[in-house]
């Protein structure tokens, strides 16, 4: 059975960075993609930013120049940098691996607020 892990949100004041990672019990590169999703209040869950296995990176809009997504195959981890943060960024951040089907970590909460 997949797990994904999240960890790293936080309370941050505007410009601020975190970091959120997500630990998977399996081997990263079975999935394709694997990316980070958001939720905020009353809004429909949206992609952040997606790995493919072979290391192509995409992003929202909204987040390009701003977040960065990498990963470490020795540990199992994806990483989301997150750098200049923007109040609007405030939502719950999600894991997402694809591999035959959907799994979900069971997020984190990211806030920027002053």
């Amino acid at each position: 059975q997949v797990q994904l892990v999240e960890s790293g949100g936080g309370l941050v004041q505007p410009g601020g960075s975190l970091r959120l990672s997500c630990a998977a019990s399996t081997n990263i590169l079975s999935f394709n993609p694997m990316g980070w999703y958001r939720q905020a209040p009353g809004k429909q869950r949206e992609l952040v930013a997606s790995i493919t296995r072979f290391g192509n990176r995409n992003y929202a809009d909204a987040v390009k120049g701003r977040f960065t997504i990498s990963r470490d195959v020795t540990k199992n981890t994806v990483s989301l940098q997150m750098n200049s943060l923007k109040p609007e960024d405030t939502a719950v951040y999600y894991c997402k691996a694809v591999r035959a089907g959907d799994y979900w970590g069971q997020g984190t909460q990211v806030t920027v607020s002053s």
